[in-house]
């Protein structure tokens, strides 16, 4: 049994403490419904948390949680779609697991899941694409139009956080949500959003990049923080962090 000390959700503007009686030494982070504005229209939507151990054993406090990704202990997701889905890190690959409802239990169906490499797939709201910085657009522009005589990638955006980063993480590419004019800090919570999933890329062999650093290494100074985010295929990261850097050496 996982005995917490501190539960930081998206639904809750503060933190809440356990009582000393039943506490723990685990923080733990979640988004208990993401892709909830779906939910009448079916799409799959799901439950992302991470989670961390104290850093001292001492009375907690918000610090506690407000450590960079890489101190992770694990990660996850639960997908509720055509199949309730869970999958899962805790520092050592990821692995995927699916109910059988007959049973009531999760059977391994994704033993150490692995990215591709590269990936046919972005996924991204192209409805903001008059916001977008340079090097979005220019990344954008080159998967749909590339110059080097490569086939285009496809679009494929749910608009729910779980399913789109799931598809990526099967069947490779790239997963944006970019800071823009209208976001300047972007979108997604770095806490309960962009951490766990930057945390299950990396361990699948991808990677996160915020535009400007490994999104890992974010330390965040608010349980509610948002980040840009750009995570998938290694090299498909790649590509994109060399229009950032790019960017860069011009200012």
């Amino acid at each position: 049994m996982l005995y917490q000390c501190i539960l930081v959700s998206e639904e809750d503007e503060e933190a809440t403490f356990v009582d000393p009686s039943k506490r723990g030494r685990y923080c733990v982070v979640f988004d208990p419904l993401d892709g909830s504005s779906n939910i009448d229209c079916g799409v799959s939507i799901g439950t992302i948390f991470g989670i961390y151990m104290m850093k001292d054993n001492h009375e907690p406090t918000l610090d506690d949680v407000l450590q960079p990704g890489k101190q992770m202990l694990a990660a996850g997701y639960c997908m509720y779609g055509s199949s309730c889905t869970l999958v899962l890190s805790t520092g050592e690959g990821v692995n995927g697991f699916t109910l059988d409802p007959s049973l009531g239990e999760f059977i391994l169906t994704h033993p150490g899941i692995k990215i591709p490499k590269k990936g046919k797939i972005y996924s991204v709201n192209e409805g903001n694409a008059k916001n977008w910085d340079g090097p979005t657009a220019k990344y954008v522009e080159k998967c749909k139009f590339p110059k080097d005589g490569s086939s285009s990638k496809s679009l494929r955006y749910i608009g729910s956080m779980v399913a789109d980063v799931h598809r990526t993480l099967l069947y490779g590419g790239i997963f944006l949500y970019p800071a823009d004019k209208k976001s300047p800090s972007g979108k997604l919570r770095v806490l309960y959003e962009v951490f766990p999933m930057s945390f299950l890329m990396e361990q699948a062999g991808g990677q996160a990049f915020t535009g400007k650093q490994r999104a890992l290494d974010l330390v965040p100074t608010k349980i509610h923080e948002r980040s840009p985010i750009f995570l998938g295929s290694f090299d498909d990261v790649e590509d994109i962090k060399a229009l950032y850097a790019a960017e860069g050496k011009k200012e």
